[in-house]
């Protein structure tokens, strides 16, 4: 969001109303809303307002616009902004030349179409020294015209006349009329929106293993697309990016274009060449040469840059839906936890924390190969538990979980919940600067230990720590544009811990950075007030903190939460500025705010539109009557405790048609990933999801969702389980 701030501020400056209205108008119509819920929310970004705050607590401005659509809007307007300084450049860069005519300039200054705008400037383009302008040099563009405007003319007597030092032959003069020729075709807007269509309608997209590269070992992984080709209008965005990938590694070699090249050239050409007369050889020729080296070129990597744009964008989209859903995945609670990163040669870091995830006490126990001190870790396991009181462990899934997690069962601890947690980047915030400054006097093991039990106890609070890009729930994460992809995971971030709320007087630094209104620096002060002054006993407190302003006060204070605050409303999304109006409504009722947050028959009396002012709608009010409902309540739910099946260990365990549960991992465009509790990750296409067609996974399976699923086939040499849930019973 603040990213986005600071581009939009760069590229606003004052324009006349008709440009600011037409922008407006664009952005409603491309996102089929009205005018003036893009004005209103244009206005309250400009202002400095986070999309979360914007979405929650300005409902009645923006027409009731959820996160998704301020954000479009946020990008839609940045997006035309940008046209808008690319169409002054091209008309100033075109005047300099003194080219620019009045219905040149409308032109420009009526689009809204980033290519149609390129393609008016590509003829006024500054560019190298091409064949076309080295031919011009030499006098040669008369002749061009003559072939194209009075083709029965013979076009080798007419190009004597061009013969000089510069140009010694008939053959040299033909040959740089056709060099103009196709370069005038290659820039005529007509002719390059006709091949446009032709690649929209027909292109192939066409992948083939480059000679040599197969004996490589990363090769194999492309084995699907050493002689591959579809239409690409209906390649799929993993496939795309899996083409891609081999291209950059220098595997394959992807190329996109009709597959009838000589059906285009004659549909272009339709337009320049005069059939029958003398010179309609020499324009086909330069035809042939405009689509062959000019102009095939030109659009196919414009097609190979909108598709992988797509591509991307739909890469980012099931990455955000994913790291959404595992950011909101229950928490376990304030619970005293064991967390426990198993391992081997090494063995296991085991860590016990307090309620509030704060250290107790660290220690490594060896119960696997190669020390087998099994009896040992069992009674130092069992001494924790009970010096610590602890009510559930938490354990890696990594090396040695399975063995680990029926270890820690085998001491049958009475009242211990038992998780396996996932602890995909574990090890990433272990080493990071912040795991350093949190636990300056550990080392990495002992702190991807308290990660993996602090997840259990708060998912949310703890992955927010670690770069998205380590979770593991994206596919392709690392071939998609890196920019796009941090600015849609920065806001689901931002979203989802705005969303639950935070604990005022718990968080961390760096989870209290993502809250509306806040960053870095404010969320340290708050922090070190917190420390010099003790817990906050009020949201209003936040206004003495140094440098929070009533503005950052004003974005933030509806998303902090203070447990036992002598106010019950600054442990709700309620906003302060609507206090008053809530101590109004318990007034009313004959109540105070405490009594009318316990009297649900008296909420249910209140008549809500006796409060509708100017600034305050139903949608507001009807937000504030949900948060008296559920003061303080998660919306997130509980952790539920969940086990694999025992006898399966490793990959060679599996056998055709067992039903084993397990746990989503991944949900992709294509199916989702589900782990059995092996290394291997088992895929269950999209078309074994359910009985009935399913267009998009997403739409039946979610992150952390346990399944029970069907082994359909096991491809040991690729390491790959292929699963089915048809026909399965689910819990």
């Amino acid at each position: 969001m603040f990213g986005y701030l600071g581009f939009y501020s760069l590229l606003c400056k004052p324009k006349p109303k008709s440009d600011v209205m037409t922008i407006t108008a664009l952005i409603a119509q491309r996102l089929g809303i009205r005018e003036t819920q893009v004005e209103h929310t244009i206005k309250l970004l400009d202002e400095g307002a986070t999309i979360p705050f914007i979405a929650r607590y300005r409902k009645e401005a923006t027409g009731n616009l959820d996160e998704v659509v301020i954000a479009a809007i946020a990008d839609e307007n940045a997006k035309l902004l940008e046209l808008q300084h690319r169409k002054e450049y091209v008309i100033e860069t075109i005047d300099g030349q003194g080219k620019l005519t009045p219905e040149l300039r409308k032109r420009i200054e009526d689009s809204w179409d980033a290519t149609e705008v390129e393609d008016i400037y590509l003829p006024f383009k500054p560019k190298r020294r091409t064949r076309a302008q080295m031919a011009r040099e030499k006098g040669l563009e008369p002749l061009a015209t003559i072939l194209q405007l009075t083709p029965w003319k013979d076009p080798e007597l007419e190009a004597e006349k061009y013969l000089s030092d510069q140009v010694e032959t008939v053959e040299d003069a033909l040959a740089g009329a056709r060099d103009i020729i196709a370069e005038q075709v290659s820039e005529d807007e007509k002719t390059r929106n006709q091949l446009r269509n032709t690649f929209r309608r027909e292109a192939y997209i066409t992948s083939k293993l480059v000679k040599g590269k197969d004996a490589e070992e990363e090769a194999a992984k492309f084995r699907d697309y050493y002689d591959w080709s579809e239409p690409l209008k209906r390649c799929s965005s993993h496939r795309l990016l899996a083409m891609r990938r081999g291209e950059n590694l220098g595997i394959l070699r992807v190329t996109i274009a009709p597959q009838d090249d000589e059906q285009a050239i004659e549909r272009i050409g339709r337009p320049y060449i005069h059939e029958g007369t003398p010179a309609a050889k020499y324009v086909k020729e330069a035809v042939a040469d405009a689509y062959k080296r000019l102009l095939k070129p030109s659009i196919e990597t414009e097609f190979a840059a909108q598709s992988k744009q797509a591509a991307d964008e739909e890469a980012i989209r099931v990455f955000a839906a994913n790291l959404k859903q595992l950011l909101l995945a229950a928490p376990l609670g304030q619970k005293r936890i064991m967390g426990i990163d198993p391992g081997f040669r090494t063995g296991c870091k085991v860590v016990c924390l307090d309620a509030q995830g704060a250290l107790l006490h660290n220690e490594t126990i060896y119960p696997h190969e190669p020390k087998r001190e099994y009896t040992r870790a069992s009674m130092t396991l069992r001494h924790l538990m009970e010096a610590y009181r602890i009510e559930a462990v938490a354990i890696g899934t990594g090396t040695a979980g399975r063995e680990t997690d029926q270890l820690v069962r085998d001491l049958g601890m009475p009242g211990v919940e038992i998780f396996l947690v996932s602890e995909d980047g574990a090890s990433v915030y272990s080493a990071s600067k912040l795991a350093r400054d949190e636990f300056p006097d550990y080392d990495v093991t002992v702190r991807g230990a308290v990660s993996i039990g602090r997840r259990l106890a708060d998912p949310l609070a703890e992955l927010v720590k670690i770069d998205p890009k380590s979770i593991g729930v994206g596919q392709y994460q690392h071939d998609v544009d890196q920019s796009a992809l941090k600015h849609s995971l920065d806001l689901t971030v931002e979203s989802c811990v705005n969303s639950v709320g935070v604990n005022l007087n718990t968080a961390s630094q760096h989870l209290l950075t993502y809250v509306s209104g806040l960053g870095p620096a404010l969320a340290k002060n708050i922090v070190d007030f917190r420390t010099e002054n003790g817990p906050f006993a009020s949201r209003r407190q936040l206004l003495k903190v140094p440098r929070l302003g009533n503005k950052a006060f004003e974005q933030c204070a509806g998303f902090l939460r203070i447990t036992d605050a002598k106010n019950p409303l600054d442990n709700t999304a309620v906003h302060p500025e609507r206090y008053a109006l809530v101590e109004q409504m318990a007034k009313d009722a004959g109540l105070d705010v405490p009594h009318l947050i316990a009297d649900a028959d008296a909420r249910k009396r209140i008549p809500l539109k006796n409060y509708c002012t100017a600034e305050v709608g139903m949608p507001t009010l009807t937000d504030i009557m949900a948060e008296l409902d559920k003061p303080g309540r998660d919306p997130r739910g509980t952790a539920k405790v969940f086990s694999f099946n025992e006898k399966i260990r490793t990959i060679d365990d599996l056998e055709r048609g067992m039903i084993l549960p397990g746990v989503v991992t991944n949900v992709t465009n294509f199916g989702a990933f589900v782990d059995l509790g092996i290394k291997i990750k088992g895929l269950v296409h999209v078309s074994q999801i359910a009985n009935r067609r399913i267009a998009d996974p997403a739409e039946v399976l979610s992150i952390q969702q346990h399944v029970n699923v069907r082994v359909l086939e096991i491809d040991y040499d690729r390491k790959r389980i292929s699963l089915s849930m048809k026909g399965v019973e689910q819990e």
